[in-house]
């Protein structure tokens, strides 16, 4: 072999080197530009609000889990809320609320509004999906409304169980009582000085959507604070 032909083989393997390491920033800025369409796509998906009567599928569903014959409000007077949602991986999704026919348009219009913002929610199904158990519902980061319950610890009626109030991302909205909340992955919320995304703070996306709809916060409230729960009366 020439001198020609052995300077080549010499050569080769940090030709072929430099060959994979193009490929790979190739294949990079590919994937980054599917990744940034998917992206652009995303947030393009524009927002879709639907109110719902509770049909026959859905009576049964909740019939004997959310609600029962003795609750406060008859299946009649609530509504199924069908709404695109920012989820936190920054993609549209579509989620569902049971609230009160009274509350319906203006909740939709204030899930537009955190649509709009990119305000970020976990999820959002209808609490029948855990068994109406609202402790199991919080540990799913569910965002949820209608839920035929007593307040805890009292035979009082909760706001959830006239269909007028929601709680909004639960495990970064905990209820804190004495510093405190009983769901481990809230722990770290506990610092509300931290904002990140999905809390409730004041002034911040959340919380105001729900001032321009004249609802309430419980993160407002003395003593406990309920960081989740937002209502239309307030408590």
């Amino acid at each position: 072999m020439g001198a020609r032909g052995r300077q080549f083989k010499s050569a080769h393997p940090d030709f072929v080197k430099l060959a994979l390491v193009a490929g790979a920033l190739v294949l990079a800025s590919v994937s980054a530009g599917v990744a940034s369409a998917h992206d652009a796509t995303s947030r393009a998906v524009p927002f879709r609000g639907t109110i719902a009567a509770i049909d026959g599928a859905r009576s049964k569903r909740m019939t004997g889990v959310s609600w029962r014959p003795g609750c406060p409000v008859p299946l009649g007077a609530l509504r199924l809320l069908t709404m695109t949602y920012r989820g936190f991986d920054g993609r549209a999704h579509t989620g569902r609320l049971v609230v009160h026919r009274d509350v319906s348009r203006e909740v939709v219009g204030a899930f537009q509004e955190l649509y709009a913002a990119g305000f970020p929610i976990r999820r959002m199904v209808p609490v029948d999906a855990y068994g109406a158990s609202d402790f199991t519902s919080i540990e799913a980061d569910n965002t949820s409304a209608f839920n035929c319950r007593y307040v805890d610890g009292t035979t009082r009626w909760s706001e959830h169980a006239f269909g007028r109030a929601i709680d909004i991302n639960p495990i970064e909205n905990p209820y804190v009582s004495g510093g405190r909340t009983s769901h481990v992955a809230s722990r770290r919320y506990l610092d509300r000085s931290r904002h990140r995304p999905g809390m409730a703070v004041e002034g911040g996306v959340l919380v105001s959507a729900f001032d321009r709809i004249g609802w309430g916060w419980g993160g407002r409230w003395s003593g406990a604070q309920d960081y989740q729960h937002f209502s239309a009366s307030g408590r």
